[in-house]
């Protein structure tokens, strides 16, 4: 029973953390980008280039200021692969993801200078207390906030390259059952709870436009690691002192590597009025072979876990359109498909990951010469999955997410 907790709660933190960084990726940096199927690589659409591609900002040429948040609600369900069926359903509360940007220039100088504040991941997956795989995991809150300075520099009128310290900070708590139970039938329980020291990477972009109806971005997001150290551990132990004599821990300390990105994106714009634009990424999640997670005592018995993911790199394929109907509408649409890096039979409860398919729309409405309102919302269908779970000790059945996402920026220009 020793080596199965262990692995749960190895199979738990590696995947509370993973669902931070990305696996279950949910892009939420940019109303208008949202409308387009999150596509902004290779187009200058607002403040929000900040995230998209530095490079791109100096072309900008307008100062503002964006505020822009979205209203998440997911829901996952879940079917056993035993005879007796058993199913699940989450009961998430709704997720409130933020963006905020600001730029500024001289008008005729070829610099830029903005800062962006946005949480890319944070959500909440709640299985309850009486489900079938609670011993993997009962409720996992996640929250991560970016802080981004950037300068862009604009080398010419058709060429801009830019750059952005990434400033990352989190936490997580996660809770879950314990296979121990006492003669009234209560059970253990276990949470942790921990806070990511604060990490640096950086956000680098080129912007290029070679010809008027063609433009071009690359930027690469650096590796980021985030550390837990000193997080909390808190434990419910029923029954007599040998089994709570198991678990002594109240600290531990985790590493963890947050992939690399690196996305192509194009524009083109054959009318004045319409905008086409693709993106390509790839999310380096090769990086997570394994990980080790060290307690100040000894939890089911030992002081560590260590999880093997054997994850690999996966590609999001986005297309978009942006229609100017008028001087006061513009209207978008667009979609995307994002691979998962999940491998068969590393399938868990925490991020029950699969190609995710979204479809999205959303319009500005220029209210005056000075203020936009951006609409969007976005559609996330991930396809229905089922993993025997047998390399990451997770919960073997069928998985099956989706996610309702409308939001709204102002945008304030001067």
């Amino acid at each position: 029973m020793k080596s199965k907790f262990l692995a749960f709660l190895g199979s738990a933190l590696l995947s509370a953390s993973i669902a931070t960084a990305g696996g279950y990726q949910v892009n939420l940096q940019g109303q208008k980008q949202i409308g387009m199927g999150h596509v902004g690589t290779g187009l200058v659409l607002d403040q929000s280039s900040i995230f998209f591609n530095p490079g791109a900002l100096a072309h900008l040429r307008q100062n503002g200021i964006q505020l822009g948040v979205s209203a998440l609600t997911s829901k996952i369900a879940y079917r056993s692969l035993s005879p007796g069926i058993s199913e699940a359903r989450t009961d998430n509360p709704m997720g409130t993801p933020f963006q905020a940007y600001a730029s500024y220039g001289a008008e005729e100088s070829p610099w830029r200078f903005g800062i962006g504040v946005y949480t890319p991941y944070g959500s909440t997956v709640n299985w309850g207390n009486y489900w079938q795989g609670r011993f993997g995991l009962n409720e996992l809150s996640l929250q991560a906030i970016y802080i981004q300075p950037t300068v862009s520099y604009r080398i010419s009128d058709r060429f801009g390259v830019g750059a952005g310290l990434i400033i990352s900070t989190g936490s997580v708590n996660l809770q879950r059952s314990l296979p121990l139970q006492n003669a009234f039938g209560e059970e253990g329980h276990i949470e942790l709870d921990g806070k990511s020291k604060t990490a640096l990477g950086f956000n680098v972009g080129i912007y290029a436009r070679p010809i008027d109806k063609l433009s071009l971005g690359l930027t690469y997001r650096s590796k980021v690691d985030a550390t837990v150290e000193a997080g909390d551990v808190t434990f419910r132990i029923p029954g007599a002192a040998p089994v709570a004599a198991q678990f002594t821990a109240t600290e531990f300390d985790a590493t963890l590597p947050l992939p690399d990105n690196i996305t192509l994106g194009i524009g083109f714009m054959p009318t004045e009025r319409l905008t086409i634009g693709a993106d390509i990424q790839r999310v380096g999640w090769g990086a997570y072979k394994t990980l080790r997670f060290d307690f100040n005592g000894i939890v089911g018995g030992q002081d560590h876990t260590e999880a093997q993911r054997n994850y690999k790199d996966s590609y999001i394929y986005r297309l978009g359109v942006q229609y100017k109907v008028n001087e006061m509408l513009t209207v978008r649409a667009g979609g995307y498909l994002d691979k998962t890096p999940v491998r068969s039979g590393y399938l868990t409860p925490e991020t029950p990951d699969a190609d995710s398919r979204s479809v999205s729309g959303g319009l500005t409405l220029a209210l005056s010469e000075k203020i936009d309102l951006d609409l969007s919302f976005s559609y996330i269908n991930k396809k229905e999955r089922t993993d025997l779970s047998d390399k990451s000790s997770g919960v073997p059945g069928t998985y099956k997410a989706v996610a309702y996402i409308p939001g709204l920026a102002v945008n304030y220009k001067f």
